[in-house]
């Protein structure tokens, strides 16, 4: 059966995102509050991207530890950097039971890879290994700018939709009840699309890992164990704005909330690994 790449899925919904973005803008008009809450969400946005290795490691409790700590963990993260070409990243551990791991840093060369003492202890080390690379996949793809770019678009997109709907153009030409319902439903087409980009990215680190390592093995154990420990520990303190970061959605969701979820089921992304070409 066909599949788009992941690469291609996210250009798709990247062109998708901007031509909502442009609708939307051709049924409101030039709106001067529009243009200041776009500037501030874009702030926002970009200072995200900026900080959000210190604020996802803060929030996490995580701290920076060395290669005497952890050995066997410096050894592997250092030895699939190498085999990706980057920068190894720095490594930090936090206290949370919870079994979960994540990514960020600006890019390659200044990557951070947290690991909750959770997943320390539940995983084999060959399931760890699938896990550490497919957050370093993260980092090599760039995927915490790709994310920012993402956020930025769709909260420009939500900003003009509020300012709209009590300041809509008053062009003859637009139909109003057409202009209420795009403003009503753009924000949550473009939050769809933002978290389509998110699950698309994970498959691609999903990919990346496989290859890496030359089996996919590994990590299918890893994800099914720790979405098996996520459903039975209660959930982790995480903002909801940094829950993409993690390798499994820190926090539950279940049933319609699985549309608005940053990650693909587990089971897919099982299923995509097992049909992976390894050369």
């Amino acid at each position: 059966m066909f599949r788009l790449s992941p690469i291609l899925k996210t250009f798709i919904f990247f062109a998708a995102l901007t031509a909502l973005f442009v609708l939307l803008g051709y049924f409101i008009g030039g709106i001067a509050g529009a243009i200041l809450f776009s500037i501030f969400s874009i702030i926002m946005n970009f200072g995200m991207y900026w900080f959000s290795d210190k604020i996802a490691i803060s929030m996490s409790g995580g701290r920076e530890v060395n290669a005497s700590d952890y050995p066997d963990l410096f050894y592997d993260v250092s030895d699939i950097a190498q085999r990706m070409q980057i920068k190894t990243p720095r490594i930090f551990v936090s206290p949370q039971i919870q079994p979960n791991a994540f990514a960020t840093g600006r890019g390659p060369s200044n990557g951070v890879v947290c690991f909750t003492q959770g997943i320390l202890n539940l995983l084999t080390r060959d399931e760890l290994r699938g896990v550490i690379a497919h957050e370093i996949a993260h980092i090599k793809n760039r995927d915490v700018l790709i994310a920012t770019i993402a956020a930025t678009i769709a909260g420009v997109i939500s900003s003009i939709a509020q300012i709209g709907i009590f300041f809509s153009s008053s062009d003859e030409d637009r139909n109003p009840v057409v202009s209420l319902l795009l403003m009503i439903f753009a924000p949550i087409a473009a939050t769809l699309v933002q978290l389509a980009i998110s699950r698309s990215r994970e498959y691609l680190a999903d990919e990346v890992a496989a290859k890496t390592l030359g089996t996919g093995e590994g990590l299918s154990s890893a994800l099914l164990k720790i979405e098996n420990s996520v459903r039975q520990m209660p959930e982790m303190e995480v903002n909801p704005s940094l829950s993409s970061l993690y390798i499994q959605n820190p926090l539950k969701g279940e049933g319609i909330l699985q549309l608005f979820s940053t990650h693909p089921l587990t089971k897919n992304r099982i299923q995509r690994l097992k049909e992976i070409k390894i050369y």
